[in-house]
């Protein structure tokens, strides 16, 4: 199965595959006849199989079926809605796209960014069942009717660059087909299963572990409207899911409110529960897997290898929180961090296989950097350190570029973030460098109460202080009502003194 067509062809007709709650569900023959009229609209608009389409669409069955259908006649290029003109004009110049699709009747910021390159403008009006819609365009065109190959590019994303351009990932048809496939594995997944989604669909997690897996099982996706923990549970009783996938700020979330949710809880049928782009704390694991009486399955991911790269087992027990799982897909080892070369022990972690990027788009720094060859292999340095153990799960120590070097002491903001985690009163924490004209960086947290919880910045330091060496005690410490996040939820350490105005 090496395209997003070869996945979805093989499923039964009649089988559910997109939905979304208080709407009809698209069937798996519905969603290749809308595959087929999506080809016909997009040639007849002159976007050929090699084109750019850019889908900047709200959350919901809509946008996982565009993604799902342009992708087999084109290139993809979701962007996150929530983007300013002059970063919508960015990112389609620098993606080089043909085509933008959006909502029938949208008169927004990256209609006009599209106006100014001279994009093909394609509106999508969304019918019944839920994904099925129409797309219509006043432009004219022809293209080949050629399908795109395994070689071809499926999906194209940019990395989420904090201190830099960011920077383009091009994951072709292949790369996608292998991903979903080695995460559909993973979960042992089936045509029973169904997820629940609550991951925006411009970012990896949500396109390929929910949408782009749950299909290539033959599973049924409902697709929510976007996160939000007051609807949660309703959706959970509605849909009745056999599994989620979700960033740890929203599992946090999600178990805040499970006291006043228990029926709920206790009739639905959650298989497991999934956790990836960002370390989800232990005492977090523990908590969701009590409540929810299923497994935690965290897993590690990125962009470049189209998503998953390690995962926790799914059998009750197997699962080790603090660490991420074995590998699941990608050959997964570690290298030296500066010299080109396989090591044991701790060191950088680097990954090879069918599901990894065949490198940046125009920027053959970035390549040299990141990708080398070793053991007759091409592999790619994932900016990630961390080291296996002796069960053979690997553990993260954190981002290379945010370890703090406290006056040559290096810290990991993710062991600081467990300690933290283990304090009764914090229900969020995260970990950063915040400078220091001494010893270059500092130790600062930013944590979030639970509810009804009190506790002053010195009963947390004493806290930490009790638990780790004095160099690893966070200097500073700040309690918020919420801490600011990237676009998809994520907590991000690197830039978040400058946002806090520590600097």
């Amino acid at each position: 199965m090496h395209t997003l067509a070869d996945l979805i062809g093989r499923h039964p007709d009649a089988a559910y595959a997109i939905g979304a709650p208080g709407r009809d569900w698209l069937s798996y023959g519905g969603l290749k006849a809308l595959a087929g009229d999506v080809r016909a609209a997009l040639r007849g608009a002159g976007v050929g199989a090699k084109d750019r389409v850019a889908i900047v669409l709200p959350n919901g069955p809509e946008m996982a079926a565009a993604f799902i259908t342009v992708a087999q006649s084109a290139t993809t290029a979701p962007l996150n809605p929530a983007y300013k003109e002059e970063e919508f004009a960015f990112y389609l110049e620098d993606l080089k796209a043909k085509a933008l699709i959006v909502e029938a009747g949208y008169n927004g910021p990256a209609r006009a960014a599209a106006e100014r390159f001279g994009l093909t403008l394609i509106e999508l009006t969304a019918t019944e069942p839920a994904g099925n819609f129409v797309l219509s365009t006043d432009v004219k065109g022809e293209a080949a009717d050629t399908d795109p190959s395994a070689d071809d590019v499926a999906l194209i994303l940019h990395t989420s660059g904090t201190t830099s351009r960011p920077k383009i990932v091009p994951l072709l048809q292949s790369n996608v087909a292998a991903s979903a496939q080695n995460i559909a594995a993973s979960l042992a997944l089936t045509s029973e299963d169904c997820c629940l989604n609550v991951m925006p669909l411009f970012h990896i997690h949500g396109l390929v572990a929910a949408v782009s897996a749950s299909l290539s099982a033959g599973a049924s996706i409902s697709c929510a409207p976007g996160f939000d923990a007051l609807r949660f549970f309703g959706w959970l009783e509605e849909v009745n899911p056999s599994w989620y996938t979700a960033v740890p700020t929203m599992h946090q979330a999600i178990l805040a409110r499970a006291p006043r949710n228990r029926e709920i809880i206790e009739k639905s049928r959650l298989r497991l529960l999934r956790s990836s782009s960002s370390s989800l704390p232990g005492p977090v694991m523990t908590q969701l897997a009590e409540t929810f009486g299923a497994p935690v399955v965290e897993a590690y991911g990125m962009t470049e290898a189209a998503h998953q790269m390690c995962c926790n087992p799914i059998e009750t027990g197997r699962q080790k929180p603090g660490a991420v799982g074995v590998p699941a897909g990608p050959e997964v080892r570690i290298a030296h961090e500066v010299e080109n070369r396989l090591v044991d022990g701790v060191g950088e972690i680097s990954i090879s296989g069918p599901n990894v990027t065949p490198g940046y788009e125009g920027n053959p720094e970035a390549n040299e950097k990141n990708f080398f060859e070793a053991e007759g292999k091409r592999w790619f340095r994932t900016g990630d350190q961390g080291a296996f153990d002796e069960d053979g799960y690997l553990a993260l120590t954190g981002r290379l570029k945010e370890i703090i070097n406290r006056g040559g002491e290096k810290i990991s903001p993710l062991e600081v973030d467990g300690t933290l985690s283990d304090h009764p009163a914090i229900a969020q924490c995260v970990t950063f460098a915040i400078p220091h004209s001494k010893l270059g960086e500092d130790v600062g947290a930013a944590v979030v109460l639970k509810e009804g919880q009190m506790a002053t910045e010195r009963e947390i330091r004493d806290f930490a202080s009790e638990r780790l060496a004095a160099f690893k005690v966070p200097r500073k410490v700040l309690v918020l009502d919420e801490i600011p996040k990237g676009a998809t939820g994520k907590l991000q350490r690197i830039g978040l003194a400058e946002k806090l105005g520590l600097v």
